[in-house]
């Protein structure tokens, strides 16, 4: 495909999966994601990977390298390879909505989990 257009907001508001591969070219990524109320992504660090999150919808913490950011629609965070980071849904009723861009791509073309759990147990899978 030569390059890819999608109204971002719109289709980050209508996702109902925890991760969906949105585009994937030889050196980014788009995704989005519906974080659960009171989910978060899981600690994590992309040694070879820098990332971009966008909230469209919802309220919520970033941990990155320890430090806490406060998050809500329209925040963004740039996440540089090596950093140690999370993000929390702080609602308990709503899920957070979000967008982000990896650089290089972080997941398989065309990644659908449809929870936290299979999100999860992918992980265990694939990177023992």
């Amino acid at each position: 495909m030569a390059g890819y257009h999608v109204n971002i907001e719109k289709k980050s508001l209508e996702n109902k999966f925890f991760r969906e591969v949105l585009f994937t070219g030889p050196n980014s990524q788009l995704v989005v994601m519906s974080i659960g109320p009171g989910e978060d992504i899981g600690m994590e660090t992309h040694d070879d990977v820098d990332q971009f999150i966008r909230i469209e919808a919802g309220k919520g913490t970033a941990l990155l390298g320890g430090v806490e950011h406060e998050l809500e629609d329209g925040s963004a965070v740039v996440i540089p390879a090596g950093t140690e980071h999370n993000i929390i849904n702080s609602s308990k009723k709503e899920p957070m909505k979000l967008y982000t861009v990896y650089s290089p791509p972080n997941h398989p073309h065309g990644t659908i989990h449809k929870d936290k759990a299979e999100a999860e147990a992918y992980e265990r899978e694939h990177h023992k």
